[in-house]
């Protein structure tokens, strides 16, 4: 364990995950496979101190739920740790899971083209980042599981960059962020709110890049979307 581990360890309160080695004896599908110790979930443990490195340290050694099984590496987040603009998606897929970072591939590019007709960047002026930290396998939906385990880390990174408007990308982001079964179509248009504490920061909700793609005509929808959140970001600049 390196020294950043073990800070991150001891500023969740738990110690590194042992891993079991399978005995001669054992047979079938289970000889030689790792039983991973149970491990304090992430909703279980303050991070009420925990700065930007820290977390990072933390969501790299997560095994708060299974995908930490079939994962090739987190994907904690890419952008401006100052940023006062934020931007949620729903889970990395396959690229995003072999390099670390959210809304890679042609997904990435459309998103990127959206935010530069904003004014903004994935290097400046935004924190981009996903509900899940680890990829689902197969693509498949998160589990309510999956989401309670990871909602801390997301909660923490938004208490840390206290952004003037968050956009969320898709339904099951929506969805997760916002406590709601309520579909997308249902959701636009209009401004949410997420809560820390006291403070309430605006949720402009649009479509999420890889379902423009399927369908183009939504982009006008979605820049609808991105002029309601630059109204709501001005307006919060006071």
């Amino acid at each position: 364990m390196n020294e950043s581990q073990r800070r991150a360890y001891a500023a969740l309160g738990i110690g590194p995950v042992w891993r079991r080695r399978g005995s001669a004896g054992e047979s079938g599908g289970a000889a030689g496979a790792a039983a991973v110790a149970e491990a304090k979930a992430p909703e279980a443990i303050d991070m009420a101190d925990m700065d930007w490195p820290a977390l990072r340290a933390a969501v790299a050694d997560c095994h708060a739920c299974r995908l930490c099984e079939t994962r090739t590496r987190t994907v904690f987040g890419v952008g401006d740790e100052h940023a006062s603009w934020m931007v949620v998606g729903e889970a990395p897929g396959a690229e995003e899971d072999r390099r670390g970072e959210p809304f890679v591939g042609s997904a990435g590019k459309l998103l990127d083209q959206m935010l530069a007709a904003l004014g903004l960047s994935r290097d400046r002026d935004v924190f981009i980042a996903n509900v899940l930290k680890c990829r689902p396998p197969q693509n498949r939906d998160p589990s309510p599981d999956e989401v309670q385990r990871c909602e801390p880390y997301l909660r923490r990174q938004i208490e840390l960059l206290a952004p003037r408007v968050i956009v969320v990308a898709g339904r099951i982001a929506a969805q997760s962020l916002l406590r709601t079964e309520a579909s997308i179509a249902s959701l636009r248009g209009r401004v949410h709110a997420y809560r820390l504490g006291e403070r309430a920061i605006p949720v402009v909700v649009t479509y999420h890049p890889a379902y423009l793609l399927r369908n183009p005509p939504d982009k006008a929808r979605a820049w609808e979307d991105l002029c309601l959140a630059r109204s709501v970001h001005a307006g919060a600049a006071g």
